[in-house]
Order: C-alpha cells, then sequence, then structure tokens
C-alpha cells in the first residue's frame, strides 16, 4: 500500500432510459430538486451525496450504477488497485473543471470509480 486513501464513495452514477421520469422519481426519494439539469446529466447533491442520472449510460456505457470513490491521487489509486489485480475499464481522463475520474474492474467483473477533484 502507498498510503492513498479514499474518501468515500460520494458519487454514484445511475443510468436511466426516461431522464425526465428519473428525474422526477429521484427529486421525490430526495427530497432537493436537481443541482445540474442538463440534456446528458442530471446532479442531485443530497447531503453530501452526489447522485447521477445518465441517459441511456452515457459515454460511459454504464449498464447498471457506479460508486465513484473520491481520492486524493488518481494514478496512485490506479496503480495500487492494478497491482492488486483489478483491470483498467476507463482510462483516467478530465471530465470537466478539472475533475479527473477512471473506472477499473475488479476480480469478478464489478465496476469500481475512481474520482479525484483538483
Amino acid at each position: 500500500m502507498t498510503g492513498s486513501s479514499t474518501h468515500g464513495g460520494k458519487t454514484v452514477l445511475h443510468p436511466v432510459s426516461d431522464l425526465a421520469a428519473a428525474k422526477a422519481v429521484y427529486a421525490a426519494l430526495l427530497g432537493v430538486p436537481p443541482q445540474t439539469d442538463s440534456s446528458y446529466y442530471v446532479g442531485f447533491d443530497a447531503a453530501g451525496q452526489q447522485i447521477g442520472l445518465v441517459p441511456a449510460g452515457g459515454p460511459q456505457g454504464l449498464t447498471s450504477p457506479v460508486t465513484y470513490w473520491h481520492v486524493p491521487d488518481i494514478e496512485a489509486k490506479l496503480a495500487e488497485l492494478t497491482a492488486a489485480g483489478a483491470t483498467v475499464q476507463q482510462a483516467t481522463h478530465d471530465v470537466g473543471g478539472g475533475r479527473l475520474v477512471a473506472t477499473v474492474t475488479d476480480l469478478d467483473g464489478n465496476v469500481l470509480g475512481l474520482l479525484q477533484d483538483s
């Protein structure tokens, strides 16, 4: 271990087939309106938990919800995970505003997301 840690799984992205309908359901569930509301992403902030709705799985090709673990050093965490046997699914890339994301799969094919804010 390199000492790199996580700040927790604070962001969960959900693929949805009908963005408008899903937005209404999640607004009712969370009791807050969306913080971000666009045709390609609807995001909610509920007590520090980020919930994102991605139509048709978005460019990530999500087929099920993915939890993004917030980390201080995404490259160090990727190195730890691959050394432990995980496989990089989507390499580190900037999704805007200096936010870096990447995904790996564990040995059973579960997708784990990593997120680093600048």
